[in-house]
Protein backbone atom coordinates (compact mmCIF):
# COMPACT_ATOMS: atom_id res chain seq x y z
CA UNK A 1 0.00 0.00 0.00
CA UNK A 2 2.77 2.75 0.90
CA UNK A 3 4.87 2.02 -2.39
CA UNK A 4 1.25 2.43 -4.37
CA UNK A 5 1.29 5.62 -2.27
CA UNK A 6 4.68 6.99 -2.93
CA UNK A 7 4.18 5.83 -6.89
CA UNK A 8 0.73 7.69 -7.04
CA UNK A 9 2.42 10.70 -5.66
CA UNK A 10 5.45 10.56 -8.66
CA UNK A 11 3.12 9.52 -11.55
CA UNK A 12 1.11 12.85 -10.50
CA UNK A 13 4.12 14.78 -9.71
CA UNK A 14 6.14 13.74 -12.71
CA UNK A 15 3.18 14.07 -15.72
CA UNK A 16 1.74 16.80 -13.84
CA UNK A 17 4.89 18.81 -14.65
CA UNK A 18 5.07 17.11 -17.65
CA UNK A 19 1.84 17.99 -19.44
CA UNK A 20 1.57 21.38 -17.19
CA UNK A 21 4.28 22.81 -19.04
CA UNK A 22 2.49 22.20 -22.83
CA UNK A 23 -0.76 24.42 -22.34
CA UNK A 24 1.44 27.10 -20.31
CA UNK A 25 3.66 27.24 -23.30
CA UNK A 26 1.05 27.44 -25.70
CA UNK A 27 -0.71 30.35 -23.28
CA UNK A 28 3.09 32.09 -23.12
CA UNK A 29 3.29 32.28 -26.84
CA UNK A 30 0.14 33.36 -27.53
CA UNK A 31 1.02 36.68 -24.24
CA UNK A 32 -2.00 34.93 -22.09
CA UNK A 33 -1.12 35.72 -18.24
CA UNK A 34 0.02 31.95 -17.31
CA UNK A 35 0.04 33.90 -13.56
CA UNK A 36 -3.77 35.35 -13.51
CA UNK A 37 -5.29 32.25 -15.30
CA UNK A 38 -2.88 28.87 -15.31
CA UNK A 39 -4.47 27.63 -12.28
CA UNK A 40 -7.83 26.16 -14.17
CA UNK A 41 -5.28 24.54 -16.81
CA UNK A 42 -2.93 22.57 -13.93
CA UNK A 43 -6.65 21.53 -12.85
CA UNK A 44 -8.02 20.31 -15.89
CA UNK A 45 -4.56 18.60 -16.24
CA UNK A 46 -4.72 16.74 -12.45
CA UNK A 47 -8.47 15.39 -13.41
CA UNK A 48 -6.99 14.13 -16.90
CA UNK A 49 -4.48 12.27 -14.85
CA UNK A 50 -7.02 11.27 -12.41
CA UNK A 51 -9.13 9.23 -15.32
CA UNK A 52 -5.89 7.88 -16.72
CA UNK A 53 -4.62 6.47 -13.25
CA UNK A 54 -8.34 5.45 -12.20
CA UNK A 55 -9.00 3.58 -16.00
CA UNK A 56 -5.40 2.37 -16.58
CA UNK A 57 -2.67 2.96 -14.20
CA UNK A 58 -3.76 1.46 -11.25
CA UNK A 59 -4.11 -2.01 -13.08
CA UNK A 60 -0.15 -2.04 -13.57
CA UNK A 61 0.79 -1.22 -9.77
CA UNK A 62 2.13 -3.24 -6.34
CA UNK A 63 -1.50 -2.52 -4.75
CA UNK A 64 -4.04 -5.86 -5.32
CA UNK A 65 -6.38 -5.00 -2.88
CA UNK A 66 -10.04 -4.18 -2.99
CA UNK A 67 -11.69 -1.02 -4.77
CA UNK A 68 -9.98 -1.85 -8.13
CA UNK A 69 -12.23 -1.16 -10.55
CA UNK A 70 -12.47 1.80 -13.35
CA UNK A 71 -14.83 4.77 -13.20
CA UNK A 72 -17.89 4.55 -15.07
CA UNK A 73 -18.03 5.32 -18.67
CA UNK A 74 -20.59 8.35 -18.30
CA UNK A 75 -18.57 9.89 -15.43
CA UNK A 76 -15.26 9.48 -16.93
CA UNK A 77 -16.65 11.71 -20.03
CA UNK A 78 -18.02 14.18 -17.76
CA UNK A 79 -14.66 14.31 -16.44
CA UNK A 80 -12.78 14.59 -19.83
CA UNK A 81 -15.13 17.17 -21.10
CA UNK A 82 -14.71 19.05 -17.88
CA UNK A 83 -10.85 18.82 -17.79
CA UNK A 84 -10.73 19.77 -21.63
CA UNK A 85 -13.56 23.02 -20.69
CA UNK A 86 -10.50 24.09 -17.98
CA UNK A 87 -7.60 23.80 -20.29
CA UNK A 88 -9.53 26.14 -22.65
CA UNK A 89 -10.58 28.64 -20.39
CA UNK A 90 -7.59 30.67 -19.57
CA UNK A 91 -7.47 32.25 -23.12
CA UNK A 92 -11.37 32.67 -22.81
CA UNK A 93 -10.79 34.42 -19.37
CA UNK A 94 -7.77 36.60 -20.59
CA UNK A 95 -10.27 37.94 -23.82
CA UNK A 96 -12.82 38.76 -21.92
CA UNK A 97 -11.24 40.60 -18.65
CA UNK A 98 -7.94 42.59 -20.58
Amino acid sequence: MFLEIIRIICIFALLGMLFGAIPQAIYSTIDIDTEKYGWSSMLGIFILLFVLYRNKLQFSGWYKGKGREKLPKGFSNTLIISAAILLLLPPILYFLFN
